[in-house]
Order: structure tokens, then C-alpha cells, then sequence
């Protein structure tokens, strides 16, 4: 059976599972506990097929679920929900229900225990090593970012966790948990520990860092972390790393934390991952001895090259221990320090590669471990994991898209826009970029088979209908159903040099109650617009008016003309979705979009 390899014995004393959470890059369900060391294995898992709908649920005996239950609706192929809760509590039982579509194959649904947890993979993709998480970024920017939600509900006492993670999110003193939570991210940073040439960043969740920006007047590098929240008694401290190195951590946007270290050795500064990737150390490579290396050392046990398409490959290194690493991105190299690695093979590390796109990296001992060197292309895209099990690195290298090997009459890729005639008229003026969200290969939010990506196509092809039939000049990022990526997007808009930009999208929750609708903008010059067009959307449609927002959307924080982004309603409450399907709804709302639409520009012109 498919989950027969959950091996070990069942621990009789009850543990809690602090912490349930989904990892989208990979599909990953995973039920950690506060205390790795004492986390028991899983054995005698009973798996049970139920249909009407189609669903499967396990129970893990002994188990106590810290806080709140967990609902995840997934865009995924195949797997429609995933819940986990306390369906006991004498004895204490913890249930998992995986819904799925009637075609989809449970084979590839995978089922393992760790030291920390269970882990539960929801589609089958590659390698022998899939359970994997993003660390490192060169993109300052994903899809991901702003529709990453982890939800905490809870009607009893929560425990102490939860409570130090809602007061870090909300300003409010008197705290309530009979409401749900919206968590935009991936890591809570809770703790700071300076030292000689040395910062320590601990937390819970998973850690990741972008590119670092090395600045000056005063010399600095910072170190960016998407998806992370501080806490707010650390949020911008000054602490002192000895001589006349300092280093702030502060929170540069609602879903990014960033870390400045001052000081004249900015190149110096390296990440350095624990095993469980629950902690950061930032430390001048010169104090490499510094580092308190425990636990047992790690041996390389294989290596894999995979060829993901024509400009990107992954190299995966397994290991039979967790690994403590260090990272290092120049313009030339990549470079991964490998601190209880002792033992090497660099004939086998050079045979494993040779004649792949990573022939050219080297493997390497030093005084403090190993070290691995990938030559790279300038301004090539870098994006590293590790296994949630710490015994996996995989280091992903995208080429330049402008690279040319060869002289030749060759020339970059250029983004071509379709030719656009200005009606004349009125309003011929104005030029409007209608941005209709997802499409293709993303699907969006979905409920009950209604994907988000059809509502935003047609109700932005009824907005385009009627502005051109008013004379305004109207590009359309996506016409159809295609696979436009929020990059691409942009690079639409900004070549067109709209007067505004509106982006339409269908809202989602977790929970069946939320409903009604929102309207999102960055920039301050974007407000009158989403002011104008929200008020035309709460007095055209009768729906619930949660009001604007600051929001760093990819595409209206990246467009350099005001911009805007319409959540017009929630496909995750029944009524609202029963709504938002019918012609009814979407006319009223592209309709109310173009009658504010003009009452924009009406005011720009007095």
C-alpha cells in the first residue's frame, strides 16, 4: 500500500504538533513538533478510502494538535482539500482528510516520518529527494508571496505560540480567538543573538534569503527574507557584532523582513543554515572557527544532475546526516560551505557531473569542512533548497536569457507587444492595461471546479468591450486562456506607458466566511484610483465592502503608471461563489470597473 513505508513505534506518551504547514513550491504537508529529539515515530497507520466525495483520512494516535485545526484548498491538480484536526481528546487522536478528484491516483501521494515530523507529499514529481524548501532566491519577487496564507481559528485558550505569533501581527492588546488569523508568511523570526562577527536569527517555520545588496555611505550589505515576520520587540534594535559592526533586522514590508549588517568587510558575510532551517547564522567567513559545530558529522552519500529545460539545471547533493551549510552568491560563483562534511570524493563528485551544464564545479576541503564551487554565467538566476530532513542540497541555475556564447548576429530576447490603435474619440486619450489574473497552467483559486483564471478573463474582456467602445486605447495582458508570468505582465504595461492599470482577481480563504470585496494598491499615486473604482464596485453590487488596501502585489507594486488590483469576492464562501459565476455578477462588475474608471479620469481633469 502506498503508505506502507510510515515505519517505527509508537510512542506512548502524548506530543504535540505544534506546527501544520504547506510548502506550495512542493507540495508539502508537514506536522512538525517543538522538540525534534523527542518526536515519535508513526507505525500501524490505518488509511481509510471513503467516496462521496472522494477522500482518504489517517489518524495519528497520541497526538495533540497545539492550537487550532488547519483547512488548505489547493490549486493543485488533483487534490482538492486538506484538512487537520483533534478528532479526540481521550485518546488523544490527530485526524488528517485528503480530499481528491475522482481521476486522481493516491500513488502519488506519499506519506514519510522524520525525526521531526510527518510529511506528507501531495503529487509526485521528480528525484529521490522531493521534499524540498526554497532557502536561497536571486528573484526579489514570486508569484507565491501574497498568496501564501497560513491560517490559525480557534475558539479555546490558544497555547503560547500562537498568542506571541497573533500579537505580532496585530496591534491590538486584548487578543480574540474566536476569529480567523490571516498569516502572510513562511517564517517567524523571534529571536536575535549577536556575538564577535556573528548574528543569529532564530524562529519557526522556513527561512529563506535573496540575493544580498552590498550599499554604501556607510558601507552595508543587507540581506533580504521573503515570507518572514519579525517580532516586534526586535524590529530595528541595533546590535553590536564587536569593532564597529552593527546590524539591524526590521520588517521593509508586511511580508518581508530585511537585515543590514554596517560594516567595511560587507563581502565577508556570509548565511549559514541550521539542519532544521529554524535558524540564520550571519557570520564574517574570517570567524569560521567561531561557529559551534554539534551533532554528528555528515558523509556525501550521491549526487544528481537534472536538467530541468534549456537554460536551467538543478545539482543535488544527498547526504546520511543533516547538514550545516553556509551559502555564498558572487557574480562568478556559488559556493556552498559544508561545515560537518569531512570526508570527500572529488573523483566521484567530478564523474557525477561531468559533461552536464555543472562539469566545471569543484569540490574542495578546507580547514573547516568541504566546499563546493559552481562557476556561473553573469546575471544568471540562482535558487537553492534543502530537504526538510537536512540531508539534500539542491542548487537550481538559470541562464541569462541574453547570454550570447558565440559572436554572432545574434540578439537578446525581446518582449514584443502587440501593435495597439488608439481609437479616436472622447476619451481616445487614455490608455488603460486590463491585467486578467492567472490563466494557463495557473489555475488561481479554486473551489467546487470554479477556477478563478475563467471569471478574471471574461469579466477583463467585458471591461475591454466597454472602454474601447468609449475610445479608450485598452491592452489586455492575456486574452485568452494562456500562462502569463507576473514579470511578463509588467514588462506589457510599462512598454504600453498605460494611464492606469487594473488588475482583476477572485478572493480566497480557508474558511467559507469571508465575502465581499476589496481593492488593492501600492504606490500613493494609486490611491484616488482604487478609491474611485471601489466606491463605483460597493455602490453598483450588493456584496460586502472590506475595503482598500496597501499591498505589495508583484504587478501594481512593479508598474510605474497608478495601478490597482479588484478582489470581486470570494470564491471560498458558497453564497459569493454562487454569485460570482452568473452573467449577472460579472456584467455588474466590469461594468461598475468602467463607471470608475471614468469617474477617475472625470476628477484628474478638474
Amino acid at each position: 500500500m502506498f503508505f506502507g513505508f510510515i515505519q517505527g513505534a509508537l510512542a506512548e506518551s502524548v506530543f504535540k504538533i505544534t506546527s501544520a504547514n504547506f510548502d506550495t513550491s512542493s507540495a508539502v504537508i508537514s506536522l512538525t513538533s517543538s522538540n525534534i529529539e523527542d518526536f515519535p515515530e508513526i507505525s500501524n497507520i490505518k488509511v481509510v478510502k471513503l467516496t462521496n466525495p472522494t477522500r482518504v483520512y489517517f489518524d495519528i494516535p497520541g497526538a495533540i494538535l497545539a492550537g487550532a485545526k488547519k483547512d488548505w484548498v489547493f490549486t493543485t491538480d488533483g487534490i482538492k482539500e486538506v484538512k487537520v484536526s483533534q478528532f479526540a481528546s481521550n485518546p488523544n487522536i490527530v485526524r488528517v482528510v485528503v480530499y481528491y478528484d475522482d481521476n486522481f491516483d493516491i500513488s502519488n501521494m506519499n506519506f514519510v516520518t522524520l525525526k521531526n515530523g510527518v510529511f506528507i507529499k501531495l503529487k509526485n514529481d521528480i528525484v529521490k529527494n522531493p521534499f524540498m524548501q526554497n532557502i536561497y532566491r536571486d528573484d526579489r519577487a514570486s508569484s507565491n508571496d501574497f498568496y501564501e496564507y497560513m491560517t490559525i481559528s480557534s475558539a479555546s485558550n490558544p497555547n503560547e505560540t500562537i498568542a506571541r505569533i497573533d500579537n505580532a501581527f496585530n496591534n491590538h492588546t486584548t487578543l480574540s480567538y474566536s476569529q480567523e488569523l490571516k498569516l502572510n508568511t513562511k517564517y517567524y523570526a523571534d529571536k536575535i543573538i549577536p556575538k564577535d562577527s556573528m548574528l543569529t536569527i532564530t524562529g519557526m517555520g522556513s527561512a529563506a534569503i535573496e540575493k544580498p545588496m552590498i550599499l554604501s555611505n556607510p558601507s552595508r550589505i543587507a540581506f533580504d527574507m521573503p515570507n518572514t515576520l519579525v517580532n516586534k520587540a526586535l524590529r530595528n534594535r541595533e546590535f553590536s557584532l564587536g569593532g564597529s559592526d552593527t546590524a539591524r533586522l526590521g520588517q521593509f514590508s508586511v511580508n518581508k523582513a530585511r537585515l543590514v549588517i554596517t560594516t567595511p568587510n560587507v563581502t565577508k558575510y556570509i548565511p549559514v543554515y541550521s539542519r532544521d532551517n529554524q535558524s540564520i547564522v550571519f557570520i564574517n567567513s574570517d570567524k569560521f572557527s567561531q561557529l559551534a559545530i554539534s551533532g554528528k558529522h555528515a558523509n556525501i552519500s550521491g549526487y544528481l544532475n537534472n536538467k530541468i529545460d534549456d537554460m536551467t539545471s538543478a545539482m543535488t547533493i544527498n547526504f546520511d546526516a543533516p547538514v550545516i551549510h553556509g551559502f555564498d552568491r558572487t557574480n562568478s560563483e556559488v559556493i556552498a560551505y559544508l561545515f560537518n562534511v569531512k570526508n570527500m570524493d572529488e573523483s566521484a563528485f567530478n564523474k557525477a557531473f561531468q559533461k552536464t551544464d555543472f562539469s566545471s564545479a569543484k569540490i574542495e576541503k578546507t580547514s573547516h569542512g568541504t566546499k563546493i564551487i559552481i562557476p556561473i554565467e553573469h546575471d544568471s538566476l540562482v535558487t537553492s533548497f534543502m530537504g526538510l530532513d537536512g540531508k539534500s542540497l539542491k542548487f537550481q541555475i538559470k541562464a541569462p536569457r541574453t547570454i550570447i556564447k558565440e559572436t554572432t548576429e545574434q540578439t537578446p530576447i525581446e518582449i514584443k507587444i502587440p501593435p495597439i490603435n488608439m481609437p479616436k474619440g472622447t476619451d481616445g486619450k487614455f490608455k488603460v492595461v486590463i491585467d486578467a489574473g492567472h490563466g494557463g497552467s495557473d489555475v488561481g483559486a479554486t473551489r467546487n471546479g470554479v477556477y478563478e483564471k475563467y471569471i478574471t478573463i471574461d469579466v477583463a474582456k467585458r471591461v475591454e468591450k466597454m472602454l474601447k467602445a468609449q475610445g479608450y486605447g485598452v491592452l489586455m495582458t492575456r486574452s485568452d486562456d494562456s500562462y502569463v508570468s507576473l514579470q511578463d505582465r509588467v514588462a506589457f504595461s510599462e512598454a504600453y506607458s498605460p494611464d492606469i492599470f487594473v488588475s482583476i482577481h477572485v478572493n480566497s480563504s480557508t474558511s467559507e466566511t469571508p465575502n465581499g470585496i476589496e481593492t488593492h494598491y501600492y504606490h500613493p499615486e494609486s490611491i484616488p484610483l482604487a478609491q474611485t473604482v471601489h466606491a463605483s464596485l460597493i455602490s453598483s453590487i450588493n456584496a460586502h465592502d472590506r475595503g482598500t488596501f496597501k499591498s505589495k502585489f508583484y504587478v501594481i507594486n512593479h508598474t510605474t503608471s497608478p495601478a490597482i488590483l479588484v478582489e470581486m469576492g470570494f470564491l471560498s464562501n458558497t453564497a459569493e461563489r454562487g454569485q460570482l459565476v452568473t452573467n449577472d455578477r460579472k456584467q455588474a462588475t466590469a461594468k461598475a470597473i468602467v463607471e470608475g474608471i471614468n469617474n477617475y479620469f472625470k476628477s484628474a481633469q478638474q
